[in-house]
């Protein structure tokens, strides 16, 4: 019998562990507590507690050719940067076209995740779930995939704030906002300057009587736009750039860097300018934002030292009166409730995870969890990625050789505490985990045997189509995805074919008179220069340095 694998949560991460379960010859059963997929993608009206939620406007800030799944690349006709129903749609075609809404229980609660009687023999797991109508069923698993995220629950540090129970205003965190008209003609400050932040920061300032944002740290702020207007991740995450990075000191990079940003817009003249560099954080990524403070309909502020009614005093000494609302976005905390404590063996009661997937103090590494990461680029491939490897694991295909070497390793560089140490380099991680499955591409050997695919891989846009060249799950139609990246890039901006203009024959004909005009005088002087000789000198006495006509003379 196929071992049996549960998954939680059917949000993108789910999805794609479903299908590599699947490609393992395991039996995957998916539990998801609402009634359909895309968690954080899919909007809702009514935030749900316990369950990530997003506002209306949202769009990604990744381009589609990088953050789709390695073998099923974006429909050619999308924009670039997707509004969340067309990422929602996306993850509807993926579970159709590899059929995997059978194995998903809808509106099915995991209330806890525990370790079997047998699990130092067995290695199995007990699933307590709840369905719609409150049935409660106990259920054996072979091993259990975790694919909840860590949006699920909201910062609100009200206590970090003296006086704010003196407000009367209204307020809410960025997962309970949908949309800017409850706050038309009002004055609000938007507390933290994330994504989620800057977002929703510009979408208030068009109804908004005032808004400000409040930040701490500052942020490095980067358009979805770069060179010729491609999407800036295309021509940022190269394995070539990738290689400057390893190359060339990290102080060196984030200077350069800073300074095209600054270039563009000085952070500091914007009030921006963030206290960490530009790599040692994810920046935010909008692009109105620098236009909205140009325009001051945004107000950039320090932190907020107290709440006086409806003043708000912040630490530089100014105040903002007559305050009506207050956006906190300020995160969320990782939430795991229906896992065992035996997990959770970090300092600080914090779950650690070896290579961010498994939790190393288990005897028997049967349990995952999936997404669990701050990326520095898209989350979606990564998360396929370390589902791969995962259920590879969980086969046998790939054992730790020694328990208590990965439980110091985990320990010591792979903590999760508060988000802190999450984050992670997309390209080396990547490969780090290729290189476990063996599916990292052979770049030599394809210069060698295929120039032209060796030369996109080196050279082009870092797509995940990369990783199906070779190995398990080896794809037929990687290569043609790779070479034909740029076509489904500028489809959909093509929708007013502009011809190419011909080319001039006013240049050349331009180069032509010069030369032949050149060439007349050239013949002239010529002449006259063996004609006298010392009358031609004399000419030219005055460009030519006193030295020279010395030896000419002699």
């Amino acid at each position: 019998m196929a071992r049996r694998v549960a998954v939680i949560g059917a949000g993108s991460s789910g999805l794609t562990c479903i299908k590599c379960c699947l490609e393992e010859g395991l039996e995957p059963v998916c539990f998801e507590s609402s009634d359909d997929i895309g968690g954080l993608w899919r909007f809702k009206e009514i935030p749900e507690p316990e369950r990530s939620s997003t506002y209306r406007s949202l769009v990604t800030n990744t381009s589609k050719e990088m953050m789709c799944f390695s073998d099923l690349p974006m429909p050619a006709h999308f924009p670039n940067f997707m509004h969340n129903s067309q990422l929602l749609q996306y993850l509807q075609l993926y579970a159709a076209h590899f059929n995997l809404l059978q194995h998903i229980h809808f509106q099915t609660t995991v209330l806890s995740v525990k370790q079997s009687p047998d699990f130092a023999c067995s290695g199995q797991w007990e699933v307590l779930t709840e369905d719609r109508d409150g049935l409660k069923k106990i259920h054996i698993f072979d091993a259990v995939l975790v694919c909840t995220g860590h949006y699920t629950k909201p910062v609100m540090p009200l206590k970090d704030f003296p006086g704010f129970e003196t407000f009367k205003g209204e307020y809410c965190h960025s997962s309970e906002y949908k949309d800017p008209e409850p706050y038309k003609g009002k004055k609000v400050v938007v507390v933290g300057i994330g994504n989620s932040g800057a977002d929703i920061a510009v979408e208030l300032s068009r109804v908004a009587k005032k808004t400000f944002v409040s930040t701490r740290q500052g942020a490095w702020v980067i358009r979805r736009t770069s060179h010729k207007g491609c999407p800036f991740d295309i021509t940022a995450f190269t394995r070539l750039l990738d290689l400057q990075g390893l190359l060339l000191p990290r102080r060196l990079i984030n200077w350069v860097s800073e300074r095209e940003l600054n270039q563009k817009y000085d952070h500091r003249l914007y009030g921006l300018m963030p206290k960490h560099r530009l790599f040692d954080q994810i920046p935010v990524i909008n692009d109105d934002l620098p236009a909205c403070i140009l325009l001051g309909v945004v107000v950039m502020k320090p932190h907020i030292q107290e709440f006086q009614g409806s003043t708000v005093a912040f630490v530089n000494g100014t105040k903002e009166e007559q305050i009506d609302a207050v956006v906190f976005c300020t995160g969320y905390n990782c939430s795991f409730p229906f896992l065992t404590a035996s997990v959770f063996t970090g300092p600080g009661h914090n779950l650690n995870l070896y290579k961010h997937i498994f939790p190393p103090s288990l005897e028997h590494p049967t349990l995952a969890i999936i997404g669990l990461i701050e990326p520095w680029g898209p989350i979606m491939p990564m998360a396929e990625m370390q589902a791969r490897w995962a259920t590879q694991v969980i086969t046998g295909c790939w054992n730790p050789s020694n328990t208590s070497q990965l439980i110091q390793i985990g320990i010591k560089c792979f903590p999760s505490p508060k988000h802190g140490n999450l984050l992670v380099e997309y390209i080396p991680y990547m490969d780090e985990l290729a290189n476990e499955l063996g599916v990292r591409p052979n770049i030599l050997r394809l210069l060698l045997t295929d120039p032209r695919l060796g030369f996109w891989v080196l050279f082009g846009p870092f797509t995940p189509c990369q990783y199906r060249l070779r190995g398990p799950g080896k794809w037929a139609g990687a290569r043609n995805a790779i070479l034909t990246v740029w076509d489904r890039v500028s489809q959909p901006m093509m929708t007013r074919v502009v011809p190419e203009p011909r080319p001039s024959r006013l240049p050349k004909l331009l180069v032509l008179s010069i030369l032949l005009v050149a060439a007349i005088y050239a013949e002239k002087r010529h002449s006259k220069l063996l004609e006298s000789p010392m009358a031609a000198l004399n000419n030219w006495r005055m460009y030519v340095p006193a030295a020279v006509l010395r030896v000419l003379k002699t």
